[in-house]
């Protein structure tokens, strides 16, 4: 793979309860650690909704990809990505849900627009094999 674009962010302070910006300062967001992790639930964002905000955006094109290729019309679509954090093992592990809303779209022909887009998304590839991530059509 020859690489194209690299986003680069850093981490600052106390991890999960820290800052987080990225090096061209479009991306500076305060972390807190949500109660169900023993944190304070404080207004800051986690890395589990960063995480669920890239593989939405990702995914979303990666189906308007698949759709174009196709020449199906897929206006008003959207894509959700639920994130889970639990223990696995001695460490914790990550599952992903994605949920495809494609209106007016027939339902045969919305599961294999999902499924074409998560071979080619990027971040399916990345958390395939590693990860649980269940794909929906809404």
């Amino acid at each position: 793979m020859e690489t194209v674009y690299t986003a680069q962010a850093t981490a600052t302070g106390s991890g999960r309860g820290g800052e987080v910006s990225s090096s061209d300062d479009r991306l500076k967001v305060d972390l807190s650690i949500p109660k169900e992790l023993g944190g304070d639930g404080g207004a800051g964002t986690n890395p589990e909704q960063l995480f669920a905000a890239g593989y939405s955006a990702c995914f979303h094109s990666a189906l308007q990809l698949v759709a174009r290729k196709q020449k199906v019309q897929i206006e008003g679509s959207s894509v959700t990505a639920e994130v889970g954090i639990g223990p696995d093992g001695e460490s914790f592990g990550l599952a992903v849900a994605l949920t495809v809303d494609l209106p007016g779209v027939d339902a045969d022909v919305a599961r294999g627009l999902v499924e074409a887009a998560h071979q080619v998304c990027p971040y399916s590839k990345a958390t395939r094999g590693n990860i649980d991530v269940e794909l929906r059509v809404a």
